[in-house]
Parts: C-alpha cells; structure tokens; sequence
C-alpha cells in the first residue's frame, strides 16, 4: 500500500504551525513547543520532501523556509529593537535578546529541515538554513540599527571614563556580538570608530591638563588613563584593541604634546625622571620609527643635539640609556650613513666634515655594538677602497683618525693596515708595469690587468668559488705569478674573482657597448664568443660552477635591469632547463654601462664574523690578565674581562665562561685542585 500524498498547502499549514508556535514563545515565555513536536514537523518535511514528482516540494519548502525567517526579522525583530533607541541600556538588552531568540529560531529550523540541509541544499549547492538565518539577521536587522549600536556602546564607555558605573557585563556580552557576527564587523563597525573616539576623548583632557597642571601631574594623569583602558580591554573590549587603543592613548599625551612637555620639564625643573624618559623613549621611537634609512641616523643626531647637549636633560644618563634602546640595531645604517657622508652622496644633500664628528659622537648610544658598527664599516670601507670610487686617501685616514681617537686603537687596527695595503699595492702595481715593460712579448698578459694585493685576516672575507677561467684570465694570472715570486719568497697568492671587475667589450648590432662586470660575469659572457645559444646545463659544465652560484651569475645577466642575454623561457627566476643566447639587439643610452650583481643580505654574515673576533677578543683579554696575575677568583676574572672588553662590546658572561673551560681544555689555564673557583695561569 502506498503512502498518502501530503498536498503543500496541507503541509505547509501544519509546519507553519509549528513555527508560528516557536515565534511566540520567544515572545512569551510559555512552554508549547515540544522535542515530540519538533519530531512530527521534521517527520512532516521528510515526507513532503521523498513524495516521488510531481509531489517533491523541497524547493518550496526551501523557499518558505527562508521568507519565514524574513518576515520574523521585518515584523517582529526589527520594530522591537526600534521601540527601545531613546534608551542605551535598553537597546542593548533588547538587542542580545533578540539575537539570542534568533540562534535559537536557526537551530529550531535547521533541526526541522534537515533533510533539505542534508540532500536537497547540497544536491542543488543553495546556503544552508543556518547561513541564511544569520545573513538575514546581518542584512534585515544589524545593518539598519548598528550606528544606534556603536553609539549606544561609545556612550556608555564615555561614561565609564568620565566616572560612572556602568554594566561591564552587558558590554562584553555586546562586544562579543560583534564577533560573533565576524571579526571584521568588530573592527570595522566598531574598533575603528571607538579608536576615533578615544583620540578625541583624550585630545580633549591632554590639552586642558597641559596647560593647568604642572608636568609631574600631567604625566601622573596620563599614566592613570592608560592603564584604565588596558582595564577596560581585559573587562569587555576584544583583546586584540589593546595595543591599538594603548597606541592611541600614548600619542595623545605624549607625541602630540611633546613639544609642550620637555619645555615644561625644563622650566620646572623638579620632576621624577623616570616617567618623563619613558616619554622621551617614545618621542624618539615615533620621530625615527617612519624614518626612510637615509634620514634616519640624522634623525637621531638631530634629538641628540636638541636634548642631549643642551640645558634641556644636561645629559642625564637615564635620558642617554632611552636615547640608546630606542635607536638599537642601528649600526648597519650608521655604517651606510658615514659611507655616504664620505661619498658626498646622501640623496642630493651635500654633507661636511662636521656631520663625521656627529657620527662619532653617535657611537656612544651603540656602545654594545661597537665591534658590529666597526665590521659593518670595514665593508664599506673595504668597498670604497676596491672600487676606486674617488674618495682621497687623506679624507679616509682623516675619519679613521677621529674614530680612533673616540675608540681604542684596535678598533681601527684592521681598517689603517686596509690602508697601508692599498699605497704598497700602488706601488706594486707600478712595479708590475715595468717587469712586463722590460720584457719580451711571451711575459705579457695579453690584456690590461691590475691586481690589488690585501693581507688575509686584515680585509673582510668574500665569498668566493671556483670557475673554470678562460685562456686569456690564466694567463694574467700565471704572468703576475712569476712576477710576484720574484719578489717574495713563500708567500702564497689566493685569487679572489668575486671581487675582480673586468671591462668587456661587447659588438651590438646598433653599436658597441663596453660593459662593466664582475670577473666571474665576465667569465659566463666570453662563452658567448663561440656560440649565440647555451642551455644551462651547457655553461654549467664548462664552467664548473655551483647551482646557487651559476643562478645568481645568469640572473643578472638576464633577468636584471640590463639584459645581456636573453633566457628562454622568458621568467623572472633561473632554472635547469633554462636557454641561454646572447641578445645582440640590446643597447643603452650611455656606451658604458655597469652591470650589477643581485644584492646579497650580509649582516648575518657579518654577524657571524664579529661573533667569531669576539671569542677570540675573550681569549686573548683571558689570557692577558691571567698572565699577569698568574692565579684569580672566577668573579674577579669575569669581572676584569668585563671592563676591558666594554670598550668595544658588552660581552657575555656565559660566554666568557666557556672561553675560560675552552682556555682550560687547551692548558693554556688549571683549576686549583683545593678550590675549583680559582684559575691558574700555565705558561
């Protein structure tokens, strides 16, 4: 016997019954509604919805689901929320009511439909009665009264910091409305506005307390209002607004009335210094923080003459220690800013002489660092001298003198031998010219070539990896080898390419360019004489380079500014089965032009070198005192190591206590075999 067939209307009488029923008992607290009713409406929509077609009405039931659920918001919902907008309290209330009843009324629905959300929804890729509930509570009800809302809820946090009591509990309840109905409606609907808020709010009481209280009020009025928000975050705003609404504070009192502050303080006179250097903390994180690295280093130098040296903290070392946090890890950019100083090229601003005493003053807010500033300056030193870039011998020495003189002698040590290196290579290279001069042709190079001689251990280190050179760069190579074994006596050349430059003729078809590269680019280009087209694999093989190594050579040659070669295909990275050809149709404005190396990131590099010269500055400082000494206390050694290594770094304690059991394991010291805390020295 088959089932009866349920007409709609018959059904969906009885369904809308049953909701009808859950409506008003979320209006009026009365127990109608059932689980064995929920039961038989979820009965009745299975049925309605497994009748075979023509008798199928999932897609009407579907469709009178949702204009139930709407309906609800319009004639129900809504009004009520709109009856209560005169009163904050109230709208609120009404509001967490009605969202309540509301996930209540999806639940209920999603419970009697859920074989629509199981089968139909899914078969024909519809929302389910979940999403379109809580899309029909954002679009029908939130979005129409959330201004109401957010005043509503600014209101009554004005309130709060003007001194009454209001209902915490509400407000996060509220508050985390908004994030149920999405993290973004809480931040955009909401934290945004209520950030405007503050910064007017506080704008409004920093500018009054500025002007009638003294400074030592103002900064105690300030610090209590700060940590009121934090309160206020911890008892219902969301905690992500904190460092927002913390940010919005300190700038209020402190940036915008900066000025108006270190004046007051100066004219006062009598203050606790500590909440005012956390202020001046601030004003230099804020003046430098968006500072573009060219302006940055003067930035500081700037705050360092309008505070430091004047009357206005008489260089307070509680003012020198802020000074020096808020401008830690700056050593590489002061190691640029003396390079550009030095160059005549910061922007287009002409610097003087008096700008490198500033430097050297600004060492001293670096002090932990020295050693990291002297290596990052090394480098750029180092470049300056290599490249020939113009700089005149006695201006470097002239800078090299002042930072000695601010310095001990050894941090400049390494930098004055750089020097000395260049004028003996000079003549060197004059030597060099005459003993290919006075020979036959068999002992010339065959092309022009200088070579610079550097002392290991004196210039920075490079990276540097083997390649198969060409003919006419080994014979360069194995002329100025006779040459300097002529001169020397067991002295042993290390060839360091990655620092060569050669200038290599190149014939385009619009005419002849001369290119400025690295000897290791130069390399890769002279491959081209014989052949238009190389696969990867092709130069790799002849030239007997690395993977990484060949990668970065060929990306500046074909993917950088100046495309020398063309790569197929035509990507932004460089691959195994990439094609290589030289593309005689390039050309450039100038007839000369210089082919760049992609950038390489040096500082982990560097900070792995002064890592390495530290241990062996503790090494060399240990035994020193130790030697003279010949037996001291644990403390007393740490101690001693400590002062004398300050001038150029703030060693680690652990440190100096490994070095000490690494001296101890090379019997360079003994522990006392009565008392293990005392070392003596073994000569």
């Amino acid at each position: 016997m088959e089932p009866k067939i349920i007409d709609f209307e018959q059904g969906w009488d009885y369904i809308e019954t049953g909701i009808t029923a859950m409506k008003r008992q979320f209006e009026v607290p009365v127990p109608e509604i059932t689980p064995e009713h929920i039961l038989d409406l979820y009965t009745a929509v299975y049925k309605m919805c497994t009748q075979r077609s023509p008798h199928d009405f999932s897609s009407q039931l579907y469709q009178k689901c949702c204009e139930t659920m709407e309906e609800y918001m319009n004639s129900t919902v809504l009004p009520a929320l709109n009856e209560k907008l005169g009163d904050e309290y109230m709208l609120l209330r009404e509001l967490l009511k009605r969202w309540s009843n509301h996930k209540m009324l999806v639940r209920l629905l999603s419970a009697i439909f859920h074989y629509l959300n199981r089968y139909f929804i899914v078969r024909e890729s519809l929302p389910s009665i979940e999403k379109v509930g809580m899309g029909y509570f954002r679009d029908l009800v939130y979005n129409k009264i959330q201004c109401k809302v957010r005043e509503a809820v600014l209101a009554l946090v004005d309130k709060e910091r003007e001194g009454e009591d209001i209902d915490r509990k509400l407000m996060k309840r509220v508050l985390e409305f908004y994030v149920e109905i999405g993290m973004e409606r809480y931040e955009q609907d909401f934290e945004t506005f209520m950030l405007k808020d503050t910064a007017s709010y506080y704008s409004r009481k920093a500018s009054s307390w500025i002007q009638e209280d003294s400074i030592h009020d103002y900064i105690f009025k300030s610090e209590q209002c700060l940590q009121k928000e934090k309160e206020r975050v911890s008892h219902y705003l969301h905690f992500s607004s904190e460092p927002n609404l913390v940010k919005v504070v300190k700038h209020e009192f402190s940036v915008v009335h900066e000025n108006q502050i270190l004046e007051k303080t100066h004219a006062e006179r009598q203050i606790s210094l500590g909440p005012l250097a956390k202020i001046f903390k601030q004003h230099v994180t804020d003046t430098t923080i968006n500072a573009k690295e060219q302006v940055l280093i003067r930035k500081v130098i700037e705050l360092h003459e309008m505070y430091m040296v004047t009357e206005c903290f008489q260089n307070h070392t509680l003012f020198h220690k802020d000074l020096k946090r808020a401008v830690a890890g700056s050593d590489a950019l002061l190691a640029t800013f003396c390079d550009r100083i030095i160059l005549k090229k910061w922007g287009s601003e002409e610097l003087s002489d008096e700008d490198i005493e500033k430097v050297v003053i600004f060492l001293a807010y670096i002090s932990d660092e020295k050693d990291i500033f002297a290596e990052f300056y090394r480098k750029k030193l180092a470049l300056r001298l290599l490249l020939n870039r113009g700089v005149s011998d006695d201006h470097e020495r002239s800078i090299l003198t002042k930072l000695k003189q601010q310095n001990r002698g050894q941090f400049t040590f390494k930098m004055e031998r750089m020097m000395t290196d260049l004028t003996l290579s000079r003549e060197n290279q004059n030597s060099f010219k005459e003993y290919v001069a006075s020979y036959n042709h068999v002992a010339k190079p065959g092309i022009g070539l200088t070579v610079t001689l550097l002392t290991s251990g004196i210039w920075p280190s490079y990276k540097t990896f083997g390649i198969n050179l060409p003919n006419e760069m080994v014979k360069c190579i194995e002329v100025f080898k006779e040459f300097y074994e002529t001169k020397t006596k067991g002295r042993k050349l290390t060839w360091i390419h990655s620092l060569g430059t050669c200038h290599v003729n190149g014939q385009f078809d619009q005419k002849p360019i001369e290119l400025i590269v690295s000897t290791h680019q130069a390399v890769v280009l002279l491959l081209f004489n014989t052949k238009d087209k190389l696969s990867y694999n092709d130069i790799q093989t002849q030239l007997n380079v690395g993977h990484e190594d060949l990668v970065w050579l060929l990306y500046s040659l074909s993917c950088g500014k100046y495309k020398i070669l063309i790569k197929e295909p035509a990507t932004e990275t460089v691959s195994r089965t990439d094609v290589f050809e030289f593309n005689s149709k390039f050309t450039a404005r100038m007839c000369r032009v210089k082919i760049p190396l992609p950038h390489v990131n040096d500082r982990k590099k560097v900070i792995e070198d002064v890592d390495k010269d530290r241990r062996y500055a503790i090494n060399a400082t240990i035994v020193r005192i130790m030697k003279g000494k010949k037996a001291l206390g644990l403390q007393q050694l740490v101690s001693e190591c400590v002062e004398q290594l300050n001038q150029m770094f703030k060693p680690d304690i652990k440190a100096i206590k490994m070095r000490i059991e690494d001296l101890i394991t090379r019997d360079f010291l003994e522990r006392d075999r009565e008392n293990p805390n005392i070392f003596r020295y073994l000569a």
